[in-house]
């Protein structure tokens, strides 16, 4: 089935026009640079830039900058003065996705903060709240990251989670994947959680069989 899923997905984008030659050139020095094919799909890139769109987002996260591919279509969605800050722990990933995110001419809106998630998450504590976070990183570190992110975000903020069929295994149990088990305690935790209300949904394409979750945080009395 990967044939026709990955079809689809190629006639998709080419039929609502979602590539351009910025984006493609990222992924060709994402590729020269020797990252990981762990981008989004250009299809899951333009759902995040129109995410962030209708929610007027100004102010984004992203946990796990990569090559800078997603970060180059939130960073469009912003206004003038809209932000995206972004969070990658290896030195070489963050001076490819330097590199994409200039030559894409979107730098201006970008801050990349280098080093470990978990180390630049406090830092950005007690400053101007997120309207849209997406985590996109190592994912037995999923858990604290949902914790950071109610933190960071504001009430009515989205939280987005990349990666989490996995191929299914993530209604495995007894998996012991750290992947996984990492996956299923992130989802486990924002279903018990009030301030949440998500949902998850499996895709398939070029990146498989997998999914996102997407969760708003819910406006308290």
């Amino acid at each position: 089935m990967q044939a026709e899923w990955s079809g689809l997905d190629r006639y998709y984008t080419a039929a609502l026009q979602v590539e351009d030659s910025a984006l493609n050139s990222a992924l060709s020095a994402n590729a020269a640079a020797g990252l990981p094919a762990q981008d989004v799909s250009p299809l899951q890139g333009r759902f995040l830039h129109i995410l962030a769109r209708l929610m007027r987002a100004r102010r984004v996260l992203e946990i796990g900058t990569l090559g800078g591919y997603s970060t180059i279509w939130l960073a469009r969605a912003l206004p003038a003065d809209g932000r995206v800050v972004t969070l990658e722990a290896n030195p070489a990933h963050a001076d490819t996705a330097r590199a994409n995110l200039a030559a894409a001419g979107v730098a201006e809106k970008v801050e990349l903060r280098e080093g470990p998630a978990l180390d630049s998450l406090p830092l950005l504590a007690g400053g101007e709240p997120f309207d849209l976070i997406f985590i996109d990183a190592d994912k037995p570190n999923n858990p604290a990251y949902l914790e950071w992110a109610l933190k960071l975000a504001r009430p009515g903020a989205a939280i987005v989670g990349d990666n989490v069929a996995r191929g299914g295994a993530v209604a495995n149990v007894v998996s012991q994947d750290p992947s996984v088990r990492g996956v299923r305690r992130f989802l486990e935790d924002m279903g018990a959680e009030p301030r949440l209300t998500a949902t998850a949904l499996q895709t398939v394409g070029v990146k498989g069989w997998d999914g996102f979750s997407i969760a708003i945080v819910n406006e308290m009395a």
